[in-house]
Formats: C-alpha cells, structure tokens, sequence
C-alpha cells in the first residue's frame, strides 16, 4: 500500500516503505479480513479502512456521514439501498461508489453465498464532508480495462495504461485491479515483476493525502469530537442530512432490482 499525491492522472514514484500482515476479525455481519483501520494502521491518509469482506446476513439500517465507500464485489451478489432512493444489486465484478457527505442512511444483504468482496472507506476533506451525498455504480462487463503483453488492468478509479476511468472520487484516488501472468512485469508509479510460475493478482490503491485531523466513530468521520457529537445530534433527531430517516426504513430483498 502507498499513498501518493496525483497530478493529471500521473502519480510519482514511491517504494514499499513498509509490508503488513492482515487481521482476521470477524463482526455481527460475517467474516472480516482486516487490512488497514486499526489503530495500529492509521496512517493511510486519506484511507480509513480497507476490509476483504464476506457478509453472512443482512447489515441492519445505519448512517454515514463524512467520507466516500467503495465496493467491489468479488464473488456473489449483493444488494443496496439508501433513504435517497438508490437500491438495487451488485454482482461479482461490479463496482459502487457511495458519497455519504452529509448525511445516508443505508443497508446491504447478501442475495446467496458465498458473498463477498473488498470494502474501502475514504475520507473527505472538511470542506467536502458536509456535501450532498452522491452514488454511482458501474456494472463489470462496463469497466474499462486494458491488457498488454501478458498484463490486463481494471481500471476502478484513476487512470492506467492510457485508459480512464468515468468513475468520479471527491477525494482523488486510484484504484486498479491487476492481473499478472508468470514472467511479465508491470510500471506506474511502481514497478512489479512476476517470477514465478502462477499468475498474479492484486490491487493497487493510491490517494490525495487530506493532512487533515481526523475524528470517528462506527459511522461518522469528521475533524473534531465536537463535530461527531454533532453528527449524533443531527441524526438522532432527522436534522441536517437526515431528515429522511425518520420515515425512511428498508424493504425486504424481493422488492429490490437492479437499479
């Protein structure tokens, strides 16, 4: 993992300062294994918390607000929705961005198992934290790639390879799903060799460092704990961003399609 500045779609080159190992956590709603978001692991700037997920049951209505989550399914399908309006199901290879900005409330479900993916939360910058919120979904067969001499690239946000995703991050980031037969190699910004025999697959994560404090809680990040109090207030009593959660509750998964 790296975190790097972007300036047109072009990152300067960084080695690895540092290797980790994941922990596995498991919580109320599956399997969780964690890679960055403890408090040993807190100085991703601007990322708070990267999970390989597998959800087991139903995520029960909570809110959100002051940074962007990415989903990337890997296996199975899951399904969404929100106070907004937004619902629907992603599937394995799909792609969701959700804003929370000022204010969401939301639950997701698995539709069968196994079901699972990659799960990153993103902060946003204090001037943005209390934007409206946003979603944007981009189905599999829709995400651009590019493949080259034994190399193929998913481009999930950012650019890659002379290809550009139409994928819009408030706070700029960089995304890419990387597969590596044996015996190729692979440059930007980092360069990776593959020397073995097995192909090779990983994802490539890079982002605007914010510089900025950073306060949270299970569901809100701001820059200061009187800033999360507030949040509580405005939440607990449907204010600021959550005056629809007061009538707004969700529906089972039968009534959901693909948006």
């Amino acid at each position: 993992m790296s975190t790097e500045h972007q300036t047109s779609g072009i990152s300067k080159s960084r080695s690895v300062v540092k290797s980790l190992s994941p922990l596995l956590k498991t919580e109320a709603a599956g399997s969780y294994l964690l890679c960055i978001g403890s408090k040993e692991l807190m100085s991703f700037d601007p990322f708070l918390l990267l999970l390989e997920f597998t959800l087991t049951h139903e995520l029960t209505d909570h809110p959100h607000r002051g940074f962007e989550t990415f989903t990337y399914m890997l296996e199975g399908a899951q399904t969404y929705q929100d106070f907004v309006g937004n619902k629907g199901t992603i599937r394995a290879g799909d792609v969701q961005w959700m804003t929370a900005g000022r204010g969401i409330v939301h639950s997701e479900d698995k539709i069968y198992s196994p079901c699972g993916g990659l799960h990153l939360f993103i902060n946003l910058s204090s001037e943005d934290k209390m934007m409206e919120p946003r979603f944007q979904e981009v189905v599999g067969e829709e995400i651009k790639k590019a493949e080259k001499d034994g190399i193929e690239v998913r481009v999930l946000a950012g650019e890659s390879m002379g290809i550009k995703t139409p994928v819009f991050t408030r706070t700029p980031t960089m995304l890419l799903d990387v597969i590596m037969k044996p015996g190729t190699e692979w440059h930007q910004s980092i360069s990776v060799w593959n020397n073995s025999t097995e192909t090779l697959r990983f994802v490539l994560i890079a982002g605007q460092p914010l510089h900025e404090p950073v306060v949270q809680n299970r569901s809100f990040v701001m820059n200061t704990e009187a800033e999360i109090q507030k949040a509580s207030e405005d939440f607990q009593f449907h204010k600021n961003g959550f005056e629809n959660a007061r009538p707004w509750s969700s529906q089972p998964i039968s009534s959901l399609n693909r948006n």
